[in-house]
């Protein structure tokens, strides 16, 4: 595929003042003392996102997808639905398969109709089935889910955080943006530079589509032209909300509360990586929004003296505003 514009050049060619940003922010799964599933205080934090303006995102990583069965996939899609009130939410569509295994068309099906069945729009996890086949058949199966389904968003992250993702060719980037049915993509390479390539390609191609940044540790890509699915926004929904304004106002505050933020990605986010769900229930224990800090079976945890540090984050956070 030939690029139009030198790499060199992209970024302060993509940036857009005063853009006003859509959040699509993961939305955590607390768990109580006992490690029961919390499903009052899972409704607060979702109504919180919801009165910040920010579009909730369920039963993603973030809502432990890869570990909890149907049934509880479906009770939160249920929570969900109940409390949008007919507004826009999205939901992770996700078929476990091992290494080797074909495509599961029927898999994904399946999660879709759970997912529109109850108002929302799928976002499609990467399988091994998916992303260990040549290009043309990873575009043709988005193809095949397109016609299954009225609208959903592709999803690409790096094997950093889950061993059957892939980062795609711009080619089956492009053949992505083709797909009527593919509102918009989350990238989750957590690299800025493939990013600013599918915001150009984009822009180019097909302006309405939504790039998705994912990239937790620069939540600036917003600055570019990318919208946002993260899992760092559930730490502080009504934060998110407040730089997203901040930008689009072009108040230069924006800046600082965005270096703020990012401080939480760069802490959270360290390795390993799918650590940073331990890390957001401190972070809302120490705000006192969920009663505890246990995370769900199978998932790994991050050392108790990580609480220390986010409750002098507060403090500094407080004495700053």
């Amino acid at each position: 595929m030939k690029k139009t514009m030198d790499k060199e050049q992209l970024p302060l060619s993509l940036l857009q003042p005063r853009r006003k940003i859509t959040g699509f922010s993961a939305i955590l799964l607390p768990l109580d003392s006992d490690g029961e599933i919390d499903w009052e205080t899972y409704a607060s934090h979702l109504s919180l996102t919801i009165e910040s303006g920010l579009i909730p995102a369920v039963n993603m990583d973030t809502g432990y997808v890869h570990l909890i069965d149907d049934a509880i996939r479906e009770q939160a899609l249920e929570i969900t639905q109940s409390l949008v009130g007919g507004g826009p939410f999205v939901a992770g569509a996700f078929v476990s398969d091992q290494p080797g295994d074909a495509f599961d068309l029927d898999g994904y099906s399946r999660q879709m109709e759970m997912i529109q069945a109850h108002g929302g729009a799928p976002v499609i996890f990467q399988s091994f089935g998916l992303t260990q086949q040549p290009d043309s058949d990873i575009i043709a199966s988005y193809e095949a889910i397109g016609e299954r389904t009225d609208s959903f968003y592709g999803f690409e992250l790096t094997t950093m955080l889950a061993p059957f993702g892939k980062v795609y060719s711009l080619d089956v980037y492009q053949g992505l943006l083709g797909i009527r049915r593919c509102l918009g993509a989350k990238h989750s390479s957590f690299r800025r530079e493939p990013e600013w390539e599918r915001l150009e390609l984009r822009n180019r191609i097909r302006p309405e589509f939504r790039v998705m940044t994912g990239n937790d540790l620069a939540i600036d890509m917003v600055m570019y032209g990318s919208d946002y699915l993260l899992g760092l926004s559930t730490f502080a929904p009504d934060w998110f909300a407040k730089r997203d304004a901040l930008w689009e106002a072009g108040d230069p505050a924006f800046y600082e509360l965005n270096d703020q933020l990012q401080y939480l990605g760069f802490f959270s986010f360290r390795d390993p990586g799918p650590a940073y769900k331990h890390s957001a229930a401190m972070f809302l224990a120490e705000r006192g929004m969920v009663k505890s800090d246990r995370t769900y079976p199978g998932s790994p945890t991050r050392p108790a003296s990580d609480r220390e540090i986010f409750a002098a984050f507060l403090r500094n956070f407080a004495s700053s505003q």
